[in-house]
């Protein structure tokens, strides 16, 4: 509708208004809900989650990510010698050999000088080394091939290494073994080295490697002037790691959560919705604008502390910036405007016509549980057996009798009183159905 076309008269309160120019359908309480949800997770984020070097939650999610290479060792075969069932070192040093991997190069001498490497960083430089999409292609790519792919100075790097044979009789079992190698040697590295001094060097953030390409840019480190490719490394270098990354998704997860929740509550308490539709989904547009809201609050907070307490430092800014905070404001804000615009991707598209198809078999199915099937077949089997005696009748009369037996079987009045051939000869009488 455009401003010409509309009628002002339509609008009799500023609750119409907001109805007309406003979609987010969200009240001043869903805005301060989103808010207040966002400040929780920004004061948790900037006094528990913090940066690698002072954060109080990060030892309990290293923790964790211990116990879960230990679980993972164990699956694999690992049996810990007796008194160190706790050793992280010995569960490390099990997988690095039942999942060695040919580009597993340590420093630059490893790699002929070609480039600037250290034990710090080539979990980052080292391509095969990533826990996403691209280590996953690079890694297989490199053991098919006994190359070794790095990022480093924005440039792609392969060099050849030794002859590197993969298990498997055929290229399928080939494909699958490098694709199970790659876990497992990244399950091995997550938590540092078995040889390594204190927490030790895990691996990246999933996709943090990309920022090697980003060789540009003039940023204040110290005295000195760093692309963001070189700040990006020397963050990475302090503990910015994958270890890391799942600390500081603890306050995006408890915003999400947390609003998530106090949306679900205020509809099935407040506006008396049912509880189907108390689910949160994106299909909810109030939902959304919170969700981008909250995360936002989360992100004006953690910014300006990491500017704060930076000093004009950039390797300090990034350490005590949440990554994976920003990554979901944008995420949120991405996918909300391909919402306004109608833009659409053909896997959601199918995610959601199957969920329509699901809301509409539950539906039925309720339907169905409605049905009283005991009388359905009493019922049934009565026409059937009316059917048949039908069927086998030879006369007008024999089929009278039976229909007229069947009505008083039924309990149905018949429609006419007397013989049928009177009503008929009589031109005054009506049928009655009752």
């Amino acid at each position: 509708m455009g401003m010409e076309e509309f009628d002002i008269s339509t609008v009799r309160d500023e609750k119409n208004l907001k109805a007309v120019f406003y979609h987010d359908k969200c009240d001043k309480y869903d805005y301060l809900t989103a808010v207040g949800c966002g400040a929780v997770a920004g004061l948790i984020d900037i006094f528990l989650v913090g940066s690698p070097g002072d954060s109080k939650l990060q030892t309990w999610t290293d923790a964790q990510v211990d116990k879960a290479v230990m679980v993972f060792a164990k699956f694999c075969g690992w049996s810990p010698r007796a008194g160190k069932e706790n050793s992280i070192a010995s569960a490390i040093g099990f997988l690095e050999k039942k999942f060695p991997v040919n580009y597993d190069h340590r420093h630059g001498a490893d790699v002929g000088g070609i480039f600037d490497m250290s034990t710090k960083n080539h979990h980052m430089k080292s391509l095969g080394h990533s826990p996403d999409i691209i280590g996953l292609f690079f890694s297989i790519l490199n053991q098919f091939t006994s190359t070794a792919s790095f990022l480093s100075n924005g440039q792609l790097i392969t060099i050849q290494t030794d002859t590197f044979e993969l298990q498997g009789h055929n290229f399928i079992s080939k494909l699958f073994c490098g694709a199970a190698n790659w876990l497992g040697h990244i399950m091995s590295d997550v938590a540092g080295s078995s040889g390594s001094s204190g927490r030790g060097s895990g691996i990246v953030i999933p996709f943090y490697e990309l920022f090697l390409l980003c060789d540009f840019g003039n940023f204040q480190v110290g005295e000195d002037r760093n692309t963001l490719a070189t700040v990006a490394t020397k963050v990475f270098q302090k503990g910015y790691d994958a270890r890391f990354g799942l600390t500081m998704a603890i306050p995006v997860v408890l915003c999400d959560l947390l609003i998530k929740l106090l949306w679900a509550m205020k509809h099935y308490f407040y506006h008396k919705k049912p509880l189907a539709e108390c689910i949160p989904t994106k299909k909810h547009d109030d939902l959304r604008i919170m969700l981008i809201i909250g995360d936002g609050t989360l992100c004006l907070m953690d910014g300006a502390d990491a500017a704060i307490r930076s000093g004009g430092n950039w390797v300090n800014f990034f350490l005590r910036l949440n990554i994976v905070a920003w990554f979901r404001l944008v995420s949120l804000v991405f996918r909300e405007v391909c919402i306004r615009l109608g833009i659409s991707f053909p896997l959601q598209k199918q995610l959601d016509a199957y969920i329509r198809i699901n809301e509409a078999l539950s539906l039925y199915l309720s339907q169905l549980a409605q049905i009283d099937y005991e009388r359905f077949r009493s019922e049934t089997q009565q026409y059937n057996k009316l059917a048949a005696m039908m069927e086998k009748t030879s006369s007008e009369e024999d089929l009278n009798i039976i229909l007229i037996n069947e009505y008083q079987a039924l309990g149905i009045p018949l429609p006419y009183s007397g013989s049928f051939d009177d009503f008929m000869n009589d031109s005054s009488s009506v049928l009655e159905f009752r």
